[in-house]
């Protein structure tokens, strides 16, 4: 795990080297005698002081400060640790049906305006996230990329009617599919939040894959009301809930079934649905590794103070 975050400074190690052998050769003050004396003599005709034989020289403090100071700038590490901000970076796709059959009205006013009225809830408890809205129906639109901005995801989700989905059908897979690159392309972690009214047991398989291709979860919010409910007059016709089939493709996805509720409880339990994805989500993007080069610095700072005492000055040439 111990490397160099940025190893190019390194380099200067050679140099370092180069002129700390230079100062030391060029501060002994034997060297003219080495040239004359023999070096066995030479060592009996020194006077030798003690007390400055275990004191470190200021050449060799230099010497010991670049060494420190390269091996900081080098920025060594052995650990990771959270970026700035990182807990503030979360998306949500909010993938939206728009079909004939999400104008039924077992849910008053309709199933689609019902999920419109519930993603600005969901917003309202989310303030400041970034979310998208992507549409289907036989094709799959991006209808608001990751923003911020929760009042544009609400009048676009308000607007949305089965008139504008160029293809009629029913293709959810397709929609995941989008949400999930555009998940990826972010780099952020995140999760997906399915409305639908129903869904098909024949795209559970492709809808797994998704999720484990990805590893996001995917969350179903079921728009529709069970058999019991009986629309009123004029309804256009749909097919009632089916919670099992509903609650097979949340499993397939990775993520949990709700339930469209008359208060908000529906979009609270959501919300916390929402937020345990997004902290069990890996997090690499979020991460980066720990300059501890910091750590050499006081003792960078000690050994320069040593260059203020007198005699502490280094001379580079002589």
């Amino acid at each position: 795990m111990f490397h160099f975050i940025r190893p190019e400074w390194l380099f200067l190690l050679l140099p370092a080297v180069l002129i700390s052998w230079s100062i030391l050769r060029r501060q002994d003050p034997l060297r003219p005698w080495k040239k004359v004396i023999t070096p066995n003599l030479l060592e009996h005709l020194v006077i030798k002081e003690e007390a400055n034989k275990q004191r470190f020289r200021p050449s060799q403090l230099l010497a010991i400060a670049w060494l420190l100071g390269i091996i900081a700038l080098a920025g060594p590490t052995w650990q990771k640790e959270q970026t700035p901000f990182t807990e503030d970076e979360a998306a949500l796709f909010i993938v939206l049906k728009v079909s004939p059959e999400m104008l039924a009205q077992d849910i008053q006013p309709s199933r689609l305006k019902r999920s419109a009225q519930k993603i600005r809830d969901l917003l309202d408890l989310r303030p400041g996230s970034k979310t998208g809205l992507i549409a289907f129906a036989g094709s799959a639109h991006l209808v608001m990329p990751l923003t911020s901005d929760a009042g544009i995801i609400e009048t676009f989700a308000a607007e949305l009617t089965p008139k504008v989905m160029p293809v009629p059908g029913d293709e959810p897979v397709k929609a995941v599919e989008l949400a999930n690159q555009r998940l990826r392309a972010s780099g952020l972690p995140g999760s997906i939040v399915l409305i639908t009214d129903r869904f098909d047991q024949g795209q559970l398989e492709n809808l797994g894959r998704v999720h484990e291709l990805e590893g996001v979860e995917i969350h179903v919010y079921a728009m529709a009301a069970g058999p019991e409910v009986v629309p009123p007059a004029g309804s256009p016709p749909a097919p009632a809930l089916d919670e099992e089939a509903m609650l097979a493709a949340a499993k397939a996805g990775g993520g949990d079934l709700t339930l469209v509720t008359a208060d908000d409880a529906d979009v609270r339990r959501l919300t916390g649905q929402i937020e345990r994805s997004i902290s069990l989500a890996p997090a690499q993007e979020g991460e980066r590794w720990k300059d501890s080069g910091y750590l050499l610095l006081p003792f960078l700072v000690l050994l320069i103070l040593f260059f203020f005492r007198p005699g502490g000055a280094v001379a580079l040439q002589r």
